[in-house]
């Protein structure tokens, strides 16, 4: 099975794909491990990485790309992956159609987690970081809508929408049955 989750700051994104990575015995591929695993073993991809990242500049999308290519290259995800928070924009996407279609692949379903806004930002004020001020997340929120949310449209074939509302296992399960169903 070979999934991208897609859901606004806060959704439960990554809770979900490490569950959902064990239940699917595939790997969870996310943006920031990628990023403190080739910096940390400053591999090329990971200096140029830290070179943006030291000057507070983000990681353009070619280095971001490159990683995920080499990532998906190794032999634990040759079953399957399931990738977390790549692709972040329609750009994004077209290159991961390219590397899958490299290779005679494609995507089993991009898994939506919707959640309402309102409630989006109590969950991330609810967690204390003291970066989490209100209007700090309602901005990382109107990013996710401008730059992220269009994929959903690239992929519209592909979505499945999740109610990410209630506890941890409600949703695993209703991604769960929604995978099943759209085998």
């Amino acid at each position: 099975m070979r999934l991208v989750l897609v859901g606004p700051p806060g959704a439960g994104k990554g809770t979900q794909a490490a569950v959902l990575s064990e239940k699917l015995g595939v790997p969870h591929i996310s943006t920031g491990d990628l990023f403190r695993a080739n910096i940390g073993n400053s591999t090329p991809l990971g200096q140029k990485a830290k070179s943006y990242m030291d000057a507070g500049e983000l990681v353009p999308d070619e280095v971001t790309n490159e990683m995920v290519r080499d990532r998906l290259s190794d032999e634990d995800a040759a079953q399957g992956f399931l990738l977390d928070g790549y692709p972040r924009n329609t750009s994004q996407a077209e290159v991961l159609t390219g590397i899958l279609g490299e290779k005679h692949l494609e995507l089993t379903a991009v898994v939506q987690f919707d959640v309402p806004e309102e409630e989006l930002v109590k969950r991330m004020l609810a967690r204390g970081r003291s970066d989490d001020t209100e209007d700090v997340i309602r901005r990382r929120l109107a990013v996710y809508h401008e730059e992220t949310e269009p994929i959903l449209g690239y992929y519209q074939d592909k979505v499945i929408k999740i109610d990410a509302l209630g506890s941890i296992e409600e949703i695993t399960g209703r991604a769960l049955e929604a995978l099943r169903s759209h085998q």
